[in-house]
């Protein structure tokens, strides 16, 4: 693209100048103008003027739309017709531009935060050294401390996600420009090896030109396991460790006498080959793939930074003493032309012993093994003994400096990875449990009809089953498919806890969970997989059971459904067992599609709250797994807020958070971006747990009341919308990419957890993702406009006293000014116009106007009601970062929305080009890519 005049890159009107600042944001700006003009002259050189003309007409077309000096449809006049092998060009071109837009916005973050610090400011909250600083100064004692950290963990949860299907290749060249960018921002013109930044920015820019941005084919599960899997060596095996030695240092020199993290506190996690709630796809095959590329990815790890050390610790035995220990374990290497090179011989030992393991436990077999004829690792704790004499010969004889470095941050790795790499979770619904287990007890003639039962019944006969070690079943037993794909998938899990250890399947979560029997049943196919055993005095279950409270209902039934499960004595003995930790996983999503973005939020509070206090009572460690997507409709919003937003006592030193689509991405693809997000999550993990940072104190209760009436409200204004207004179903269908996101090749998993037209079968990441595309961001908004302004006129106090009660819990309550904050964010992204024209998909005009007026009279009372209670005119006002991608960024995405609405148009009249389908797609993954968070 050519360089956009400055007109084009400014936010639009004084205010917005003022306050985005023009001098701050002006290298951001002109990195922006830099990538673009690269990306520009490449499109010339590779597609020829016309396209070029073209995609310059539309970009110039496009701000004079956001400066409303045409109408919207003179720029779908522009596209109408358009020839398709014009068309995808330009859509490349724009879904490019999003995408280095992404990296000139990472880098300018990582500027203004050296520009702070290098101006002695105090540090920034989300960082460590602010909530150290917090920590200091509240002056907790080490029992307190202690007792509230033991088994702390913080640990993000990658799953796949349809539209972040970038290939190896492009993820790769992003990398590398990124790395260009940071060297251009620190000043330089040239690489260490004294090649222009400039010219290698246009060859990376040409090499991402040339490479197809997706797949061909519909994308599998082994593709999204390798995706999930590309963030270690980009960033996790050197980010992890160190922040894990930080973090635990730094707290032992506070508390010295307090023992405290022990374990490493960030150990991250995945669903992408465990997750089958919905996904036929997902088979003991694919369990076995991703447990075991999880475990190759580590080993491989090792071996090559052993293989590194070997290079490095070249020390003789003839100018360095060596301790015993160390002696021994190299004896374990007789190669006689390393005789006085002890450390090297030490390293080869382990480097052949882990070669072994890798021979005894991966289905291939990773690059610098070393074959010596020596035994295998047991387990990890082995491996780490033998680093650990290492370090300890080291530090004795003087060499810390070697010492703290490779092999510092090897054996801080060990301790998180361990042979498994990351924790995988299965995941199920609980119908489908219901279905096998009633199969299973027929079989082995317990009951003939399991589901006729009741549920008191049903929780006596499973409780019976759990206190027997006798199987249900034999090697003679006929099942059906259903059944034997599920207990092939269980005995999957249970291979991988044999051979990668007990944290390669840490957790089993029950999707829909409305029951004790639920989560019983899971327990039963757990018992027939080897991976329970509930009998004795020491139960031996390795995987916990995690229920999963999704809809509005089954938060507000959740606390009673724990408490129940600890009545038994079978379950609790279980949890005992587990070190008396119970993991519960709230799901942030299908609750919003069950009841909107406010009524989910409050019950998703509600339900911590309850939740803490019967594990307060029941004297057992509750740890809650929060299942956030990208958007706010979908949990998302920053991080930081998010866990500070918690109720009391709901962290507790623990934390479990999934991170899906363009966030992951958009967090963890760089060390820089991965230190800074982990970073945030510890921080606001220590604050929670240590820290009383709800403040509302004795005005809870009251404040919860407020929060009541208003969800209540919000839940029916939804309702009223989404479940109750004839045809609105097929509004969705027509005026959304949803049917397309199921037909095209996006994703591993179909888009429905049941074939039918129902909005609440339908999955959440595609219902989230459609209204993301058309620009009405819709469930992340609707029905808290009415909500506000229904509860303010209603009440028995005036309107100012009502207004000035939530203006005063937006000032004081984290949670509430969470929600607004995150609700702003949604309402500054939502484009009405735009949402008009996909309106136009609509052919039923009274249909249209029935549902479309609705939705433009939500989003304007939304907003007027945002303003009265914060008092800010500015949406952004608290988000600068957010102000400035939308005022840069935002016109650029506009012919992307007209593109796709114009495909969209010919695929739904019958227009089978493979290349309209394909255009279709890179139109929703250059906008996914742009808004960052669509699903």
């Amino acid at each position: 693209m050519a360089e956009a005049p400055d007109t084009a890159l400014e936010p639009i009107g004084a205010v917005q100048r003022t306050r985005v600042g023009r001098e701050a944001t002006e290298p951001m700006r002109a990195d922006i103008r830099l990538l673009g003009a690269i990306l520009g002259d490449t499109v010339r050189e590779q597609n020829g003027d016309e396209v070029f003309d073209l995609v310059e007409r539309a970009r110039v077309e496009s701000f004079r739309v956001r400066h409303s000096e045409i109408d919207r449809a003179e720029m779908a006049r522009m596209f109408a017709g358009l020839d398709i092998h014009r068309a995808i060009p330009v859509i490349r071109a724009f879904s490019h531009f999003a995408l280095l837009a992404n990296v000139a916005e990472d880098i300018h973050r990582e500027r203004r935060r050296a520009v702070h610090v290098k101006a002695g400011e105090p540090p920034q909250d989300s960082t460590l050294a602010a909530t150290y600083a917090k920590l200091d100064r509240a002056r907790l004692d080490s029992a307190t401390v202690a007792e509230a950290l033991r088994g702390a963990l913080v640990s993000p949860v990658i799953t796949a996600h349809p539209t972040e299907t970038r290939r190896r290749t492009v993820f790769v060249t992003q990398h590398r420009i990124t790395q260009l960018m940071r060297l251009h921002a620190e000043g330089h013109v040239e690489t260490d090896d004294g090649r222009s930044i400039e010219f290698e920015l246009r060859r990376q820019v040409l090499t991402l030109w040339q490479t197809a941005l997706l797949r061909l084919s519909r994308l599998q599960i082994t593709d999204e396991i390798e995706v999930g899997l590309r963030y270690y060596p980009a960033a996790f095996f050197t980010v992890i460790p160190k922040l894990n030695a930080e973090v635990r240092d730094a707290l032992q020199a506070r508390w010295p006498d307090a023992d405290l993290l022990p374990g490493p506190i960030v150990q991250p996690g995945s669903w992408i080959g465990g997750d089958r709630d919905g996904n036929p796809n997902v088979t003991a095959d694919v369990v076995r793939e991703a447990t075991g590329s999880a475990a190759f990815t580590a080993l491989s790890h090792y071996l090559s930074e052993l293989t590194a050390l070997e290079q490095e610790l070249t020390m003789s035995a003839r100018l360095v003493g060596v301790t015993a220990e160390l002696a021994a374990l190299a004896e374990g290497c007789g190669e006689k032309a390393r005789a006085d090179e002890p450390y090297r011989r030490a390293l080869r030992v382990v480097r052949a012993r882990l070669t072994a393991t890798a021979g005894a436990i991966l289905d291939r077999q990773p690059q610098h093994g070393l074959d010596l004829g020596l035994p295998r690792y047991a387990a990890p704790s082995e491996l780490q003994a033998d680093l650990d004499t290492i370090d300890a010969s080291l530090r004795a004889h003087g060499s810390a400096l070697l010492a703290d470095d490779r092999l510092a941050l090897l054996r801080e790795g060990v301790r998180v990875f361990g042979f498994h790499l990351s924790g995988l979770d299965m995941r199920q619904n609980s119908d489908v449990h219901e279905e096998v287990v009633a199969e299973l007890l027929a079989w082995a003639g317990v009951h003939d009809d399991y589901a006729s039962l009741p549920e008191d019944e049903r929780v006596a006969l499973l409780a019976a089953e759990l206190g027997t070690r006798r199987p249900l079943l034999g090697d003679r037993a006929r099942l059906s498919d259903l059944a034997r794909t599920e207990l092939g998938v269980v005995a999957a899990a249970t291979r991988a806890v044999e051979l990668y250890g007990p944290a390669a399947v840490p957790n089993y979560v029950i999707s829909m969970c409305r029951s004790v029997s639920d989560v019983l049943e899971t327990a039963i196919l757990l018992k027939e997989a080897g991976l329970l055993d509930a009998t004795g005095p020491e139960p031996y279950c390795p995987v916990g059971i995690s229920p999963l409270f999704e809809t509005i209902e089954d938060l507000h039934n959740g606390a009673e459904i724990l408490r129940a499960m600890l009545e038994l004595p079978v379950y609790r003995a279980m949890v005992d067992a587990r070190g008396g930790r119970q993991e519960v996983m709230l799901g942030y999503s299908d609750s919003n599609k069950d009841g909107g973005y406010l009524a989910s939020s409050w019950a998703v509070y509600r339900a911590e709250l309850a939740l803490v206090e019967v594990a307060r009572k029941s004297r057992i460690r509750l740890r809650l797994f929060h299942g956030r997507g990208g958007t706010v409709g979908r949990g998302g919003g920053p991080s930081y807020q998010a866990i500070l937003a918690q109720p009391p006592g709901a962290v507790g030193g623990s934390l479990r958070l999934t991170e899906q689509g363009e966030v992951i991405a958009a967090k963890y693809a760089e060390p820089q971006l991965a230190r800074r997000n982990l970073e945030s999550l510890v921080a606001a993990t220590l604050e929670s747990t240590l820290l009383d940072v709800e403040g509302l104190g004795d005005a809870a209760d009251p404040a919860y009341a407020v929060l009541d009436e208003v969800a209540d409200l919000a839940h029916r204004a939804y309702a009223e919308l989404v479940h109750d207004t004839p045809g609105f179903v097929e509004y969705f269908k027509a005026s959304t990419p949803v049917s397309e996101i199921g037909s095209l090749n996006i994703g591993s998993r179909p888009t429905s957890r049941k074939p039918t037209e129902s909005i609440s079968d339908l999955r959440a990441i595609p219902w989230v993702l459609a209204w993301s595309q058309s620009r009405v961001m819709l469930p992340g908004w609707y029905g808290t406009g009415s909500a506000f302004e229904q509860w303010i006129k209603e009440g028995p106090e005036s309107e100012a006293e009502r207004v000035q009660t939530l203006h005063e819990l937006y000032e004081r309550w984290p949670f509430f000014r969470s929600v607004l904050s995150n609700l702003a964010q949604v309402l500054a992204k939502t484009d009405m116009g735009l949402a008009a024209r996909y309106a136009e998909l609509v052919a039923d005009e009274e249909l249209r106007h029935r549902v479309f007026d609705k939705i433009v009279d939500e989003h304007r009372r939304t907003i007027e009601m945002h303003k009265l209670i914060t008092g800010q005119d500015d949406l952004l006002a608290d988000n600068p970062a957010l102000a400035r991608s939308v005022f840069n960024r935002f016109p650029y995405l506009e012919p992307l929305n007209h593109l796709q609405m114009e495909l969209l148009r010919r695929y739904r009249s019958g227009d089978d080009d493979e290349l309209v389908q394909r255009g279709i797609l890179l139109t929703m993954n250059g906008l996914a890519s742009a808004l960052r968070n669509s699903g």
